[in-house]
């Protein structure tokens, strides 16, 4: 090999490689790109140099500024505040809109059932005396369940609300590996509660206070139980059908995707246990109230719809970055 050819025809690289290494503003996304290549092409020089005319100084020249590069592709820093805002603002999002097949009709199921058992309730006057005798029904619809919205200091009830639905969402998120049946029996019984409760209200001419209650954390609190539910049943159909990838590689993708999903919706039941400990037993009239549940489930769905689309049609999936996935063996699909 004729060196000095080879240094001519390279050198050009060897010099843009040692001037984004010594850049000292932030590079872009281009020359963050043009960075790694660079430094993958002029390893390769090196080696080659190093096999067949190995001359001292050239290659001391070229280790030191391969070294560097490598320091400088494998040793970058995202700032913690950055990786937070990319979360909330890309892969979280990318996840709800991914997984809103999922769901929604998880969703328009459970107010389903939910109906269909105050239905049952509300016109079953067997079903209301095997419920519970006529006195403790009354005590209910007429105190207990407005003044279970205002037995606790605003703050300790939101934060009990909050563990709580927290801890339910989690469990849907999680149980849905066991072939879904978990998550199933989660919803039902949620379902069913809320449906028993609604139709005792409803029959005893209560219905203004328990849409007027459950309406302003509601909307947004069940919500996000039917995303954690649907990211669950995901989650257990992956187990069924792993698609073009072997089942360990689908549940490591899924799963990953599915805890990015439950720290968000952290934030999400922390703004619906904030609604429910300070807005639902206020003094406010019931239409600002739901008014106030209402703007927060829009915000949402918008928050999903437009985030998320944008996102999804960027290519993010809700997994963590490429960098952090380690290396795959590949499959044959």
């Amino acid at each position: 090999m004729e060196l000095e050819a080879y240094v001519a025809a390279h050198q050009a690289q060897w010099d843009r490689l040692a001037e984004l290494v010594n850049h000292r503003r932030r590079l872009s996304g281009a020359e963050a790109d043009e960075l790694v290549t660079l430094y993958q092409r002029v390893a390769t020089h090196l080696s080659v140099i190093r096999s067949t005319a190995p001359d001292a100084q050239l290659v001391g020249r070229l280790s030191t500024l391969v070294a560097r590069a490598r320091s400088a592709v494998t040793g970058a820093h995202t700032p913690a505040w950055q990786e937070v805002t990319r979360f909330f603002v890309v892969s979280f999002p990318a996840a709800l809109y991914r997984t809103m097949r999922w769901w929604v009709p998880t969703g328009l199921a459970f107010y389903a059932v939910a109906v269909a058992v105050g239905f049952w309730v509300g016109t079953s006057p067997d079903v209301q005396s095997q419920i519970a005798p006529p006195e403790q029904i009354q005590q209910l619809v007429e105190h207990d369940f407005a003044d279970y919205y205002s037995s606790a200091p605003a703050a300790e009830f939101a934060l009990g609300v909050w563990t709580n639905n927290a801890w339910v969402a989690a469990q849907s998120l999680v149980l849905g590996v066991l072939l879904c049946v978990p998550v199933v029996n989660i919803l039902w019984q949620n379902a069913a509660n809320v449906g028993i409760s609604g139709g005792l209200m409803v029959v005893n001419d209560r219905a203004d206070v328990f849409f007027g209650l459950i309406t302003p954390h509601g909307l947004l609190e069940l919500t996000a139980v039917f995303v954690a539910a649907g990211a669950g049943l995901r989650l257990g159909w992956t187990v069924v059908d792993p698609g073009g990838r072997t089942r360990m590689q689908a549940l490591a993708e899924t799963g990953r995707a599915t805890v990015g999903m439950a720290l968000g919706l952290v934030v999400v039941l922390l703004v619906s246990g904030a609604i429910e400990g300070f807005v639902t037993p206020s003094g406010l009239p019931t239409w600002g109230r739901v008014g106030i549940g209402v703007v927060a489930e829009v915000a949402f769905f918008a928050y999903v719809l437009i985030l998320g689309r944008r996102a999804v049609r960027a290519g993010e999936t809700g997994d963590i970055s490429a960098r952090d996935r380690g290396d795959m063996l590949p499959t044959v699909g």
